[in-house]
C-alpha cells in the first residue's frame, strides 16, 4: 500500500507540472540501454510520456519489445538488441537505431546492469569480471558510440547522457564487492566524460539509486529485506519510476547548467 501511494504521488505531481507546462518535454530520439526491465523499462515509459521517441536496448529483445507494447507514441519507438560488453554489438546497434529512426539519438539512459552477490572471499574471478563487464565497460563502450556517432551525424550535437550508478558506488556494501566497484568506476567515468564532452554541448550527469523494488532485489529473502529497509530513512524501497522522473530532469533543458553530477535517489540512505 505504501509503494502504491508513493507511484500514484509521484506521478501525480509530475502531470500537474506538465499541465502547467503544456508541451512535450522533448522532442527528440533517445536510447536507453537496459531497456527491457527494471528501471530501464520505467525510464522509457517515462521519457515517451514527455515526448521522446525511444530506442529501447537491451541484451534481450523479447524484453525491449515488450516494452514498446507499453509506451505511448507506438511505431515512432523501436527496440534494438544490444549486449554491452561487446563494442561490436554496440556499435551495430547504434547503426541499427539511426537507420530505423532516420536520425541520430542525442540524448542516451545508461542502464543496463548487472547484481552478484558473494562475500569478498569468494568471490571468483569470472563473478567480479561480469560486474565490471557490463556495469562500467559496458557504459564506456556504449557513451563512446553514442557520443561519436552523434557528433559525426547530427546535425546539431547538442545532446545528453544519464548514466545509473549506485548509492553502493558511493558508500559500498557488504557481500557485492564486484558491484559497488564497478559502480564506483560509473561515478568517476561520469565525471570524467563530463569534464570532456561538456566542450562539445555533450552533458554527462549520473543517478545513484538506493534500494529500488525491481527484480534485482526480489532475489533477496525476507530476512535481508527487512534488514534493507531498517537502512532507509524513508522506511521503504524506491519505486523504479522514482528513478526514472530524476532521469527525466536531467535530459532535459531544465537541468542545463549541471554537468558531472551525482544524483542520490535513496530514501535517505547514505547521507
Amino acid at each position: 500500500m505504501l509503494m502504491a501511494h508513493a507511484r500514484k504521488h509521484v506521478l501525480h505531481d509530475y502531470w500537474l507540472v506538465n499541465e502547467l507546462v503544456g508541451t512535450p518535454v522533448f522532442s527528440t530520439y533517445m536510447a536507453v540501454t537496459g531497456g527491457g526491465s527494471g528501471i530501464g523499462r520505467a525510464c522509457c515509459q517515462v521519457l515517451a510520456r514527455e515526448g521522446a521517441q525511444v530506442v529501447v536496448t537491451d541484451i534481450n529483445l523479447q524484453a525491449a519489445k515488450h516494452t514498446l507494447t507499453l509506451l505511448p507514441g507506438g511505431q515512432q519507438h523501436v527496440a534494438v538488441a544490444m549486449d554491452v560488453r561487446d563494442r561490436r554489438s554496440v556499435e551495430d546497434a547504434m547503426k541499427s537505431a539511426q537507420d530505423q529512426c532516420g536520425a541520430t539519438p542525442s540524448l542516451l539512459v545508461n542502464c543496463a546492469g548487472v547484481l552478484t552477490f558473494a562475500p569478498i572471499l569468494e568471490t571468483d574471478d569470472d563473478t567480479w569480471q561480469k560486474n565490471i563487464d557490463v556495469n562500467l565497460t559496458g557504459m564506456f563502450l556504449v557513451t563512446q558510440a553514442f557520443a561519436t556517432s552523434l557528433l559525426e551525424n547530427g546535425k546539431d550535437s547538442k545532446g545528453a547522457v544519464v548514466n545509473i550508478a549506485s548509492i553502493g558506488g558511493k558508500i559500498g556494501g557488504t557481500n557485492m564487492s564486484g558491484y559497488t566497484a564497478s559502480k564506483g568506476g560509473v561515478i568517476s567515468l561520469t565525471k570524467t566524460c563530463a569534464a570532456e564532452l561538456a566542450s562539445k554541448a555533450i552533458r554527462v550527469n549520473c543517478v545513484l539509486p538506493g534500494a529500488i523494488d525491481t527484480a534485482m532485489l526480489a532475489i533477496l529473502n525476507e530476512e535481508t529485506r527487512v534488514h534493507f529497509k531498517q537502512l532507509i530513512p524513508l522506511g521503504r524501497f524506491g519505486c523504479p519510476e522514482e528513478v526514472a522522473e530524476v532521469v527525466a530532469f536531467l535530459l532535459s533543458e531544465r537541468s542545463s547548467y549541471m554537468v558531472g553530477a551525482c544524483v542520490e535517489v535513496t530514501g535517505g540512505r547514505g547521507m
